[in-house]
C-alpha cells in the first residue's frame, strides 16, 4: 500500500496530477479545487490506493484528515471512490460535520452526483461516526437569507466550504438583506 508520495509535480490536470518519485511517475487522482502546487514544485500527497479487478488507482490529498474523510465516505454503500473524491473536493470536514449535526441533507445535494435520497443515506450512516464538535457552528444557525447567499455563491462556482467561510466572515450586525449579505460574502474572496 502506498500511504504517501513526495516528489516533483510533473503534470497537473483538473482531476489528477503526476508526481515523479525517483524517476517513476505516479498518476494520482485529486479532489477538484485542490491543486497542491505548480508544475515542477516539490509536493507531499497523503494517498489512498484502491485496488479493483480492472485498475489500481491512487487518490491523493493535501492532509491526512482529507484522506480519512475520503475513507469514511467510501464506507457508505452507494458512495464509490469517485463520488467520495467529489465530496471531499466540494465540502470541508467541518462543513460535512455541520450538515450532519444540523440535519441538512440539502447541503450534500449541492455536491454534483448526490441526490436527496443518497444525501439522507450518507447522513444516516455517518451521524454516529462524524460528531459535531471542536467549536463548530452548526448549520441550523443559517437563516433563510444565508441559505440563499450560499446557493448564490455555489451558483457562481464556489465550493460549499468556501461559501461557509465567506458567510462566517460577514459581521453579525449586518442586516438580513440578501443583496447586502451577498456583497459582503463576495468581498471575502477579493
Amino acid at each position: 500500500m502506498i500511504a504517501s508520495l513526495q516528489g516533483s509535480l510533473a503534470s497537473l490536470m483538473p482531476d489528477h496530477v503526476v508526481v515523479v518519485v525517483s524517476g517513476v511517475g505516479y498518476r494520482v487522482m485529486i479532489p477538484r479545487n485542490s491543486v497542491p502546487a505548480r508544475e515542477g514544485d516539490e509536493v507531499l500527497l497523503h494517498t489512498e490506493m484502491i485496488v479493483r479487478e480492472d485498475a489500481i488507482t491512487l487518490f491523493g490529498f493535501s492532509t491526512p484528515a482529507e484522506r480519512d474523510l475520503f475513507n469514511l465516505l467510501t464506507t457508505v454503500s452507494g458512495v464509490g471512490p469517485k463520488l467520495a473524491l467529489n465530496i471531499v473536493g466540494t465540502m470541508s470536514l467541518d462543513g460535512l460535520r455541520n450538515a450532519i449535526a444540523g440535519g441538512h441533507p440539502e447541503m450534500l445535494t449541492r455536491v454534483p452526483g448526490i441526490g436527496k435520497k443518497l444525501a439522507e443515506k450518507i447522513m444516516f450512516e455517518l451521524k454516529d461516526k462524524l460528531k459535531s464538535g471542536d467549536g463548530l457552528v452548526a448549520v441550523t444557525m443559517l437563516s433563510d437569507v444565508n441559505k440563499d447567499v450560499m446557493d448564490a455563491l455555489a451558483g457562481l462556482g464556489y465550493s460549499i466550504a468556501e461559501a461557509q467561510a465567506a458567510l462566517s466572515a460577514i459581521p453579525p450586525e449586518t442586516p438580513e438583506a440578501f443583496e447586502e449579505r451577498l456583497r459582503l460574502a463576495l468581498q471575502y474572496f477579493v
